[in-house]
């Protein structure tokens, strides 16, 4: 919801909030923020707070030394665990020049863009994830030593299951933040876990995915953990996905999820470098339940998307993308895709074509295809698409 100036500093009374970290991100979803006292807040809102531009990934390019943040009143919550006494709160910020125009590099007003663009379209875009991470233990001196948590396996209980509890501690925790985990469960690697979302707008579903991984490496820490969501954490184990359910409706509320797929999947090779920004990314394709080809199915095991009808609505669920995505990039991608299919009207592929096609088997591979694609140049700023390709 919307906060005006008074009731936001009314709010930072009553919680006794002595501190406000205003987040950001850099161009591939790295949570940044800078921490001012409420004294500062109204300018803010007002003006924006500078931070050094150019020593932030993918901000290099901008032409004045500084940008601004302005925070979003909306994402505005406390931080559980801070003190109860001078609490901290939150706020996702948007990022702008000098003359207070959006930075288009910011991958926040990337989103925004992509969102107004579906809206002119008469299309509202909802997305859940499905994001899956390893906890591993500490050495005595605070290290990850990669050694698994548990060697539980998928929906193991306690006490084989030793994450039962942790899982626990990041689920009240999102809530407390204002945001609606949907399950949670042990997955098939030694201590992986997994934890969905119910669906949202795609800039909520963006700040969610942000926050939780904040969460989840915070409650891991504070339990001499640390939480890995890396492609492939172990060597010859399942690797970890960010799996992204996708629906979409016209203003008539007509059902348009099997068109936006179609859309997807014909520019899946172009986009993956965004959704998978890692050399193991590439790793984790085709091993255990990850995906290789451009291809879909009902069943949903191994194929890139997995698509179904229940109850006279369509659901599809990506399953290529991985955690060290920029969700903010990949929800934009998406939109984009989506919005082609639909204007196109996309017919989907044979179910499990023997002919597919498979997706980028390296980063250099995925690179190429990204820096020579059309689709993409006409989306992404010019120093988003070269950092990645360079990188």
């Amino acid at each position: 919801m919307n906060y005006t100036d008074k009731e936001i500093m009314e709010y930072i009374e009553e919680e006794d909030a002595k501190f406000i970290r205003l987040a950001f991100r850099d161009a591939f979803g790295v949570q940044k923020n800078i921490s001012i006292l409420p004294g500062e807040l109204k300018k803010a809102f007002e003006e924006g707070i500078p931070i050094n531009a150019r020593a932030i990934r993918g901000f290099e390019g901008c032409e004045d030394a500084s940008l601004f943040l302005r925070p979003d009143s909306t994402t505005l919550s406390v931080l559980p665990w801070r003190p109860d006494s001078g609490r901290v709160l939150r706020m996702f910020c948007d990022v702008y020049t000098a003359d207070g125009k959006p930075f288009e590099a910011d991958t926040r007003a990337i989103l925004k863009k992509a969102i107004e663009k579906a809206e002119e379209a008469g299309i509202e875009f909802r997305f859940s994830s499905e994001l899956e991470f390893y906890l591993f233990k500490k050495d005595d001196d605070g290290n990850n030593t990669k050694i698994p948590y548990d060697n539980a396996g998928y929906l193991d209980i306690a006490p084989l299951d030793r994450g039962e509890n942790i899982r626990r501690e990041i689920c009240l925790t999102i809530e407390e933040m204002g945001l609606e985990p949907e399950r949670s469960h042990h997955e098939r690697g030694p201590g992986q876990n997994e934890i969905d979302f119910h669906y949202a707008k795609a800039l909520k579903a963006a700040d969610q995915a942000t926050t939780f991984k904040m969460v989840v490496n915070t409650v891991a820490d504070r339990n001499g953990l640390v939480a890995d969501f890396s492609p492939v954490p172990i060597a010859e184990e399942p690797g970890n996905g960010y799996h992204i359910n996708i629906f979409a409706e016209d203003k008539d509320g007509n059902d348009v999820v099997k068109y936006a797929a179609a859309g997807i999947i014909s520019k899946i090779r172009d986009i993956t470098l965004f959704l998978n920004p890692t050399d193991a990314s590439y790793a984790r394709f085709g091993n255990s339940t990850a995906p290789d080809r451009v291809n879909w199915s009902k069943a949903g095991s191994s194929e890139l998307m997995c698509i179904t009808d229940y109850r006279g609505h369509s659901g599809a669920e990506l399953r290529s993308p991985d955690g060290l995505s920029n969700p903010y990039l990949v929800h934009a991608l998406l939109i984009y895709a989506g919005l082609y299919g639909i204007e196109n009207k996309l017919s989907l592929p044979e179910e499990l074509d023997e002919d597919s096609v498979l997706l980028p088997q390296s980063i250099r591979e995925a690179s190429k295809i990204a820096s020579k694609s059309e689709f993409i140049s006409s989306i992404l700023p010019k120093e988003i698409i070269d950092l990645y390709v360079t990188q």
